[in-house]
């Protein structure tokens, strides 16, 4: 018992912390969107809450949780868990995109272009929060459609970076001829 009582609780984790206390400091999340969804029923009228959040490692793991709940912080945490689950990778190359892309989902158009570095991120709304949760520091970034829906908006920009595919750099003049020549 007295060896116990001298060695410092570590928690779960194999840094030392709690299981949770990892997962906090793996990726970050920020609520994007809150809000109070009615439903008509007989008795009169259920409130819920509807919560986007959107959470990322900054570097190259992004996702966006969609969620309901009775109070703010169900919606919130449930959001958060949801986001966590769908991440997806993004293949980030020099700290741009490797290619333009253009997406749809509902009414909502986007289009990215890789930018120089240096340059930042010339976008707004959804695509400068998901593309810096992403660890995207270079890009630029358009709602093609007249769309303002937030959520849309968001999930569009998801669909484009899923969309990405990684590009090969080419390889080094001396990696070629010796493949070349094993393969003779």
């Amino acid at each position: 018992m007295a060896r116990e009582q001298l060695q410092p609780d570590r928690g779960h984790g194999p840094r030392g912390g709690s299981r949770r206390e990892m997962g906090r400091r793996e990726s970050d999340a920020k609520l994007f969107d809150l809000a109070r969804v009615t439903r008509v029923a007989a008795g009169g009228r259920r409130f819920r809450f509807r919560a986007v959040v959107i959470s990322g490692d900054k570097q190259g793991k992004v996702g966006v949780g969609v969620a309901k709940g009775s109070d703010v912080t169900q919606a919130i945490e449930k959001a958060t868990r949801q986001a966590k689950k769908r991440a997806i990778l993004v293949p980030i190359q020099k700290g741009t995109i490797p290619h333009e892309v253009k997406a749809k989902f509902g009414a909502s158009v986007v289009l990215l272009k890789p930018q120089k570095g240096g340059r930042g991120l010339v976008a707004g709304g959804p695509i400068r929060i998901i593309c810096e949760f992403a660890g995207i520091q270079n890009i630029s970034g358009k709602f093609v459609s007249k769309t303002h829906n937030k959520l849309n908006n968001a999930l569009a920009t998801i669909e484009a970076l899923k969309m990405l595919k990684k590009i090969r750099e080419p390889a080094e003049k001396n990696d070629a001829d010796t493949r070349n020549t094993t393969k003779d």
